[in-house]
């Protein structure tokens, strides 16, 4: 069983900063890339930011870059999405994910394995 467990979310002013975390753990199981997913009320879930685990890309929703920063820690098998300037439209509960074997796109969420239970962001205006 692989367990993916999200943590830092809140409230917080527009402007603000959050640091969302995203623990793995469990059976011993393959990474490829690790990535951040959306979901804000009545809308479909959306992709925020990937990273593969191995290397230095990352990729970006446009609605996020320059403001978000996804890294990882491959040790602790961590994942993390520093968000910046935040905006009322960053509201959603946001989930990680992870890519065990390359299965395509990044964007895509059905290309992710196993995916945690999600943490609420909110942001006030």
């Amino acid at each position: 069983q692989v367990q993916l467990v999200e943590s830092g979310g809140g409230l917080v002013q527009a402007g603000g900063s959050l640091r969302l975390s995203c623990a793995a753990s469990g059976r011993a199981f393959s990474t490829y890339a690790m990535a951040w997913f959306r979901q804000a009320p009545g809308k479909e879930r959306e992709f925020v930011a990937a990273t593969k685990w191995s290397g230095t890309m990352t990729y970006y929703a446009d609605s996020v870059k320059g403001r978000f920063t996804i890294s990882r820690d491959n040790a602790k098998k961590m994942v993390y999405l520093q968000m910046n300037s935040l905006k009322p439209e960053d509201t959603a509960v946001y989930y990680c994910a992870v890519m065990t074997y390359y299965s395509g796109s990044y964007y895509y969420e059905a290309n992710y394995d196993y995916w945690g239970q999600g943490t609420q962001v909110t942001v006030s205006s």
